[in-house]
């Protein structure tokens, strides 16, 4: 069976919109959920029968132009419509051709130098390869800090340690269908999703939904049990030599009960061993 992953998106992101979302009058009973096809092709300018071709899979090769124009219609954000142009192949150079998961000394240095900053990488399937003291000190209350999904979705202790758990939740899988608009057949990714798909109803949900986000900067609220509720912001940050590789860094605002929480977490967890799997 040939996989239909534009034709999944195109459908879900179809599914998602009401048509008053689109300034569309609705009359009677609908028997769709969410947009009809019909609907989505007059919005985007194209005939119905080529948009129906492209979500059966019928039709793969569309031109940049439709894809923007479908982009428009569906109301994709950034995210989501790079995510689109990645599904048809209009975007060059996206796709991973070569990822490792080994992380330098140098970076890990960097990291080590800033004590004061919990910095930690990830990889495409937010598979935690290298933190610093600090961050391992933040991440304390799971069972195992190795990959941000499962923590997200399958640690008990993920609900107490996201105070906007929701919020967490939706990015965590907004940044996985990212992941896998790069490289679909990427074997980590898979088996990360089966796994997840079979654990937690609520990751199949949102996976379903087929939205798109990337890492880049934000917000951060946790709950740590040793020093109570901690509002970090965050960047990530392509590591050139390493594709696919992030690092990811937070920061308390200065002189904030944030940064002090930070301060005491560092002093509490010092005389901590560095955990094997970020030795």
């Amino acid at each position: 069976m040939i996989d239909n992953h534009l034709g999944e998106f195109l459908r879900a992101r179809r599914a998602g919109l009401q048509p008053q979302d689109v300034g569309i009058a609705s009359h009677g009973v609908r028997k769709v959920s969410g947009l009809r096809r019909e609907e989505v092709a007059v919005l985007a300018g194209m005939n119905a029968d080529y948009y129906t071709r492209l979500e059966q899979g019928r039709e793969r090769h569309p031109s940049a132009q439709v894809l923007d124009a479908l982009g428009r219609a569906l109301r994709l954000d950034p995210d989501a419509l790079a995510h689109l142009h990645q599904l048809a192949g209009t975007a060059p150079g996206t796709r991973s051709t070569h990822t490792t998961d080994q992380v330098s000394a140098a970076l890990r240095r960097l990291m080590d130098a800033h004590a004061d900053t919990p910095a930690y990488v990830i990889n495409p399937a937010l598979d935690i390869l290298a933190a610093n003291h600090l961050a391992q000190a933040l991440h304390s209350p799971f069972q195992a800090a190795d990959n941000l999904a499962r923590m997200t979705f399958l640690d008990p202790a993920g609900r107490q340690f996201y105070t906007r758990w929701n919020g967490t939740a939706q990015a965590v899988v907004g940044h996985l269908r990212q992941a896998a608009g790069l490289d679909p057949n990427a074997p980590r990714l898979l088996e990360l999703v089966r796994s997840l798909t079979e654990h937690s109803v609520d990751f199949t949900r949102l996976w379903n939904t087929h939205a798109v986000r990337g890492k880049t900067q934000d917000a951060k609220h946790f709950r740590h049990p040793d020093v109570g509720p901690v509002t970090l912001t965050y960047q990530a940050f392509d590591v050139r030599d390493a594709p696919g590789q992030q690092l990811v860094v937070y920061q308390a605002d200065p002189g904030s009960p944030s940064a002090q929480a930070l301060a005491l977490l560092g002093s509490i967890h010092a005389s901590t061993p560095k955990s094997a799997r970020w030795s």
